[in-house]
């Protein structure tokens, strides 16, 4: 697990499988709602990320099922995925909570 501040689009990748197993189209969309619509997942920036997060073990891969002669794949986070998903979501909220503090003691008057 790393130290380093994950980007935007994995930590929501990451959400998008925290509460069960989607496939790629479903995963797509969740980022989607999850982010209010700011993030759009291409289906090529979609596919690497879930490449780089099945080889890192972050997720595994659930089922797979032949749709419409395609094979779909249905994603899983693994329990490293879980824990590396609540450790950045720790801090998160750690930065989150000290910009809220910073913000309301900004507002305040100085004292000399």
């Amino acid at each position: 697990m790393s130290e380093r501040a994950m980007q935007e689009p994995t930590v929501l990748l990451l959400t998008a499988l925290a509460d069960e197993p989607r496939h790629g189209y479903a995963i797509a969309r969740e980022v989607e709602t999850i982010s209010s619509g700011r993030v759009k997942m291409r289906t090529g920036t979609l596919y690497g990320a879930l490449e780089r997060l099945l080889n890192e073990g972050l997720i595994a891969v659930h089922a797979e099922e032949v749709v419409d002669s395609r094979l779909r794949r249905t994603y899983t986070l693994t329990a490293t995925g879980r824990e590396t998903l609540a450790a950045e979501a720790r801090r998160i909220a750690a930065t989150a909570r000290e910009a809220t503090r910073r913000l309301g003691a900004a507002g305040k008057p100085a004292t000399a």
